[in-house]
């Protein structure tokens, strides 16, 4: 049944409902009955269903950098820990994973709409409900359903899961064959676990966006700030580092140390939004500060000092 905006139309209910746009005849639109919006449009203040025409603001990006980053730390991080002590593939490995999730993230952003450019169209996100639209189909009568589901944050949903299916295809393309290559420094059944190790956190990665994308939404600056601080102090201590002296005599510490600084001023950049910048900028200065703490203090928490002084006191 088609309506015309000067018709008395009734309630469209639903939190998620609206009214498609029939046709346009000047100043004169032509609705459709209520019921679900097409992908990429969501309702407007009249449940009318209007395409997505902004820009994904700064902190929307900064919330795809974070959902890009986390298979390559993840990556990264099984790299390390299955490659030994004695393999020399390891930094060729860490390579070709930055290369296979940015060309995911670049192929990604081509194929979403519009097709071809690195711009995309998106949905502006106004509170959290617009991650769980299935939670707000309405029942009119109480029996019937009205199915109302559709991507009000279009397209920061479903971009996430399209990204990670071109990391793993890409993966699987790429990463066997220089494993194969060149891991020679470990035997037949330990050169493959980190890719073994990327086909269990994907489906977990996927079950966690589909899940909990909204509340990683919101939650992602905390989680970076509180995980990184946490992995610094848990390197810096199995690696028994105590002094700057002990940071430099291999370069690795370095590059970890480095790493962890990074992911501290994303999420206080991604917490600030950078705003004011006269302002905001001044707290990347407080970078550097749990890393200098920690070293600081280090020599007074060394457990053997504890029980050598605990005993002297007795």
């Amino acid at each position: 049944m088609i309506r015309s905006a000067v018709d008395i139309q009734p309630a469209c209910l639903g939190l998620y409902c609206g009214r498609t746009v029939l046709s346009v005849n000047g100043s004169l639109e032509t609705y459709g009955d209520c019921g679900v919006c097409p992908r990429g449009q969501r309702t407007d203040d009249n449940k009318i269903c209007r395409e997505c025409i902004e820009s994904p603001d700064r902190y929307d990006w900064l919330y795809l950098g974070f959902m890009a980053m986390l298979p390559l730390v993840l990556h990264w991080f099984f790299i390390e820990w299955y490659s030994g002590k004695k393999s020399s593939s390891a930094l060729f490995q860490h390579v070709t994973a930055l290369f296979e999730c940015s060309v995911a993230a670049i192929i990604t952003l081509l194929v979403s709409d519009p097709v071809g450019s690195l711009y995309i169209r998106s949905c502006k996100v106004k509170k959290l409900s617009d991650w769980y639209t299935m939670l707000y189909n309405p029942s009119p009568d109480y029996i019937t359903t009205v199915h109302c589901t559709h991507e009000a944050v279009y397209p920061l949903y479903t971009i996430v899961f399209i990204y990670y299916a071109f990391c793993l295809v890409l993966m699987m393309l790429l990463r066997p064959l220089l494993v194969k290559k060149i891991a020679c420094g470990l035997g037949k059944s330990d050169r493959f676990k980190s890719i073994y190790a990327a086909l269990y956190f994907f489906p977990i990665l996927t079950v966690l966006q589909a899940v909990g994308g909204g509340l990683l939404y919101y939650a992602f600056p905390y989680i970076i700030l509180v995980l990184s601080l946490v992995t610094l102090a848990v390197y810096m201590s199995a690696s028994e580092v105590e002094s700057f002296k002990d940071l430099l005599v291999r370069k690795k510490r370095l590059v970890v140390l480095f790493s962890h600084w990074l992911l501290h001023a994303y999420g206080i950049i991604s917490i600030s939004k950078l705003d004011k910048l006269e302002q905001d900028l001044p707290l990347l200065a407080l970078v550097p500060a749990p890393a200098l703490f920690y070293l600081l203090t280090a020599k007074y928490t060394e457990p053997s000092r504890i029980l050598s002084e605990g005993g002297n006191g007795h």
